[in-house]
């Protein structure tokens, strides 16, 4: 909890300085990602409560996560209302992932959390900056169709960049140090393994 705290607040200076002054456009990205922060962890309980019995802490963390990388790519162009509404798609989209991805590999939920967060609001900001949604509208008389098309390419690029430079680190790896330990060093504990001590002392 208190990590997720000090995460919340650097992530204001994360998206407020994208502005390079301290102005009204960066106390407005400010807000953007702290209505969005809110609103996600807010649906994630909520999405906890009603298929668990129970929300959590570490449930309402994760999801405030989620809002905070949902705004990222929106949070100077969008109003307090588009931020909410982002941060609460982020937040229940999120979740589901986070259920989903973990079957294929995805221990931390990373991206679960920050992918897909990241990809929807890069996608949502070719409605949530509309004007109807306190937004700033879009430079060069573009359309919201047209900046959907620019967003969904940019996401498109992230991904195939993101992807080739994954497997060109991968193959060095495994050219090199290798990309997994032994199974008796995973018996023993890479603590122990690695570091020679344990971090740990549990009782049998």
């Amino acid at each position: 909890m208190a990590g997720a705290g000090m995460l919340w607040f650097g992530w204001f200076g994360f998206n407020g300085g994208s502005a390079l002054a301290a102005d009204a456009s960066a106390a407005s990205a400010i807000l953007a990602t702290h209505l969005a922060a809110s609103a996600a962890g807010l649906a994630w309980i909520v999405i906890e409560r009603l298929r668990f019995g129970k929300p959590t802490s570490v449930g309402i963390v994760t999801g405030c996560v989620a809002g905070l990388a949902t705004i990222t790519p929106a949070s100077g162009y969008v109003g307090p209302v588009g931020a909410a509404l982002m941060g609460a798609a982020g937040g229940a989209l999120c979740f589901f992932a986070t259920g989903f991805i973990k079957q294929i590999d995805d221990s931390l939920d990373v991206f679960a959390v920050h992918g897909v967060g990241g990809i929807l609001g890069s996608l949502a900001v070719a409605m949530f900056a509309l004007p109807a949604f306190g937004g700033s509208g879009f430079g060069h008389e573009l359309s919201a169709a047209a900046q959907f098309r620019a967003q969904l390419l940019g996401v498109v690029a992230a991904a195939v960049w993101s992807a080739a430079g994954t497997v060109v680190i991968v193959k060095l790896l495994a050219a090199t140090v290798g990309l997994k330990v032994s199974a008796e060093q995973q018996h023993e504990g890479l603590d122990l393994a690695i570091h020679g001590e344990r971090a740990y002392d549990l009782a049998e």
